[in-house]
């Protein structure tokens, strides 16, 4: 196995257990091996040979290395990740996650860049890293070994994977099967399409955090925006809603929407329109419009830090919006999914946008994503959602 040695000058940020090592922390002229293979399984060590891990190499990348284990007397090979996944399902098994959840968290589950979702006996895989990619058949062996799956999708139509000179693409890890499937939620059935879905085909890591806003909308006329396929407004109606109406820019969605009602006996309380959220929620605004409970889930607003300044600006503004269209003593409910925005940059955001909409708000609820998606203490793209319900006054 070849090795890799870090530079001097390199913080202890890895020794203390973050698993990516990026290319200008290589030490570059002390490796005693040949160069190694993009995918490699590397020995890693600190600049005086103290063993650090072992991990995956792409020197096309600029993490060049993510690692899989500290231990050195650990074999990288088909049973290392079948035990891998093994904790990981024992571990979701115990907190409670036993028909959907994310199987897999990347990182947070010591496989940097896996992701699995299993959506009851159906499983959707993304291999975010070329390290991970060429581990994917012995992977797919390890969910047939402890699950005898209906079926495995490939959902890696995602840019993220040319950083690391590999190709989008999508389709069966299995025997084809229906990819229109229908999952169970907190009493609620929702059709899920892993195929052609955002992500997955479906936002488990607010599962919890929709069961959090049974007793606010009870009774309750609410609005929701950038609504998707409707996840929260089908909670909010099924948890005694008196009227419903989400608002999505794409027709696919509130195509979908409307089935969802349809499979929950809804149709009478929830209503879908599509319009551009950004527009309507500021029309509605100056129109002096109200709602009992106002929700806000919107797309993730920046990947890149130099754009940061205009998502902290995007999210002001949607939520002085949202706040303006609560009665007093309603509530708003935000979600921010943008991990460059930290838990208290997002609640000085939501403080700020109170402030200038001349409203007081107090804190209900303050929520990161499911726990099938553990935050990692240190790496903060495992604590990415933030989820916050307030009650307008």
């Amino acid at each position: 196995m070849k090795s890799l040695f870090l530079n001097k000058n390199v913080g202890n940020r890895v020794e203390m257990g973050h698993p990516w090592i990026f290319a200008n922390e290589i030490n570059r002229g002390k490796a005693l091996d040949a160069a190694a293979k993009p995918g490699e399984i590397v020995n890693v060590f600190t600049h005086d040979k103290k063993f650090i891990g072992k991990g995956y190499v792409n020197p096309q990348s600029q993490i060049m290395v993510r690692l899989l284990t500290r231990d050195k007397d650990v074999v990288i090979d088909e049973t290392f990740f079948y035990n891998k996944i093994k904790q990981a399902w024992a571990y979701r098994q115990k907190l409670g996650y036993t028909e959907n959840c994310r199987l897999i968290f990347g990182e947070a589950d010591d496989i940097p860049q896996l992701i699995i979702d299993k959506f009851n006996d159906y499983f959707v895989v993304q291999t975010l890293a070329l390290g991970i990619d060429i581990w994917k058949p012995a992977i797919v062996n390890a969910l047939v070994k402890l699950f005898s799956p209906k079926g495995i999708y490939e959902r890696n139509d995602v840019p993220v994977r040319e950083l690391e000179g590999m190709e989008q693409h999508k389709g069966f890890l299995s025997p084809e099967f229906d990819t229109n499937i229908i999952i169970h939620e907190n009493g609620i059935k929702m059709n899920v399409d892993i195929a052609n879905g955002q992500k997955t085909g479906y936002f488990l890591d607010q599962q919890d955090n929709r069961r959090a806003i049974e007793h606010i909308v009870k009774g309750a006329d609410v609005l929701g925006a950038f609504c998707y396929t409707g996840s929260f407004e089908i909670a909010a109606a099924h948890y005694g809603a008196k009227s419903v109406l989400g608002l999505d820019i794409s027709q696919g969605a509130i195509d979908m929407c409307n089935k969802n009602a349809a499979l929950n006996h809804l149709e009478k309380i929830c209503r879908f329109e599509c319009v551009n959220a950004f527009d309507v929620l500021k029309e509605w605004s100056r129109e002096g419009k109200q709602w009992d409970v106002v929700l806000l889930d919107p797309p993730s607003f920046t990947k890149n830090r130099s754009t940061i300044d205009k998502a902290v600006a995007g999210y002001k503004e949607i939520n002085l919006r949202g706040i303006k269209l609560v009665k007093p003593g309603g509530f708003l409910v935000s979600s921010s999914c943008t991990n460059l925005v930290q838990p208290e940059l997002f609640l000085d955001i939501i403080q700020m946008a109170a402030k200038d909409a001349k409203r007081k708000i107090r804190q209900v609820v303050f929520n990161a994503q499911s726990a099938d998606h553990p935050i990692i203490r240190g790496q903060e793209n495992t604590h990415y959602l933030k989820f916050l319900i307030v009650q307008v006054l």
